[in-house]
Order: C-alpha cells, then sequence, then structure tokens
C-alpha cells in the first residue's frame, strides 16, 4: 500500500512541477503572458520608450539610443544618437503622419528626413501595433519563463525566446530577415511590458549586436504633431 501512495504522490509532484514550468503559478503559460503584455502597450494612450546599445560593430552606420514618447497615432517625440561614418551625432526628433523631422546637429531649426539615409527606422513605426515592438512579443518562439526579480514596488517576470528576423525587420528595416533573434521580455505583475533585450544581425556585413529597450510611464498623453 505504502509503495502505491508513494507511487501516486510522486507522479503528482511531477505534473505540478510541468504545469508550473509550462503555466506558471497562476495556470498562464508564458505565451498567454506575452499576449497579455502586447494588449497592455497596443491600449496604452502612450509610453516612453527607451532604446540604446552598448556599441555598433566598426564602420556601421544606425541607431545608437532613442529616447522619448511613443503614441498610437503613431507618433514620436523625443531624442536620438545616430552613428554615421564613425562619429555620433544627437538629434532631436518628432515623427508622425509617416514623416520625420530631426533639428541635426549645428543647425537651429526641424528639416525633414529619411531616417533610412542614417540606418535609423521611423521611430513612430515602434508603437505600431501591427508591426511595431509589440508584435515582437506575439511573434516569439519557444518562450520559457526566467527568473522573478523586484524593482522598487513592481515584481518583474523575465521571459526568453526567440522572434523571427522577419518580425525585427519590421521595427528595425536593416535587421536580417532570415535570422532568428535572441530576446529576453521582462513583464510586470500587472501584465506590462516593463523592457526587452534583442540580440542578431541587425546590421548586413556586420556582427551581432544587443538592443536594451525600456517602457516606461504608460499612460502619458501627448499630442505630437510635426513641427
Amino acid at each position: 500500500m505504502i509503495p502505491r501512495l508513494l507511487a501516486v504522490l510522486l507522479a503528482l509532484a511531477l505534473l505540478a512541477t510541468g504545469c508550473s514550468k509550462d503555466s506558471g503559478g497562476d495556470g498562464v503559460s508564458p505565451e498567454q503572458r506575452l499576449a497579455a503584455a502586447k494588449k497592455k502597450l497596443d491600449a496604452t494612450t502612450g509610453v516612453r520608450i527607451g532604446l540604446s546599445t552598448e556599441r555598433l560593430p566598426a564602420g556601421t552606420n544606425g541607431l545608437v539610443r532613442a529616447d522619448g514618447v511613443g503614441t498610437h497615432a503613431p507618433a514620436f517625440k523625443g531624442d536620438i544618437t545616430v552613428a554615421v561614418s564613425g562619429v555620433n551625432a544627437d538629434a532631436a526628433v518628432v515623427a508622425v503622419d509617416g514623416k520625420v523631422y530631426a533639428k541635426l546637429p549645428f543647425t537651429s531649426s526641424f528639416a525633414q528626413i529619411d531616417p533610412a539615409d542614417y540606418g535609423a527606422p521611423d521611430p513612430a513605426a515602434l508603437m505600431a501595433q501591427d508591426g511595431g515592438l509589440s508584435s515582437l512579443l506575439t511573434e516569439a518562439k519557444d518562450v520559457t519563463e526566467g527568473d522573478q526579480v523586484r524593482s522598487g514596488k513592481r515584481v518583474l517576470t523575465t521571459y526568453h525566446a526567440t522572434v523571427p528576423g522577419s518580425a525585427v525587420a519590421a521595427v528595425i528595416p536593416s535587421a536580417s530577415e532570415s535570422a532568428d533573434f535572441d530576446a529576453t521580455f521582462t513583464v510586470d505583475d500587472q501584465d506590462r511590458l516593463a523592457g526587452a533585450r534583442l540580440t542578431g544581425p541587425f546590421y548586413p556585413k556586420a556582427g551581432d549586436v544587443t538592443y536594451e529597450i525600456t517602457f516606461d510611464g504608460y499612460g502619458v498623453s501627448e499630442d505630437i504633431k510635426a513641427p
């Protein structure tokens, strides 16, 4: 009788362990959690986005940093840093109505630019509900739940995954569409995406680049207009 009881208890323990790994303690799978985070990001009026990399491969023109407010117009207003011919250039940027305006170094007014000339994406596209940063959450494959950490009053859960290059290229067009990108997403206890880390071939003929992306100030409201 005792051996049979032990076998039943062992089977129940293994089942509970499997459910915890696949679905989390609340029965929600990692994929469902990321899908919920996409809905929250798509529903907010606006959010402050920070995007940065420690470095770009030598000789690569591209986006080094972006920081500003994105809305679902879609629109973006903030500052960016791009690397051009080995020199980092800072610019104030407004992106709205499919156009991008920048106040370039040594200028005093905004002028319309093509961000592709600087190896950068249209910042407004970051907030697109279809093909923007939120789409990476539901395009993610092989998602596994990682550790939980506390940030102030928030409990953050990490999720590790791979994201197809086709989804990444929709956000940063220079990314390789044929590659898989390593991704780590951080989601808070209200199903809001707090951060993302993407590593892969963002630029042709260059090594892997890692971008860190942060999301803060959900619910910000800003009417972004062309300068």
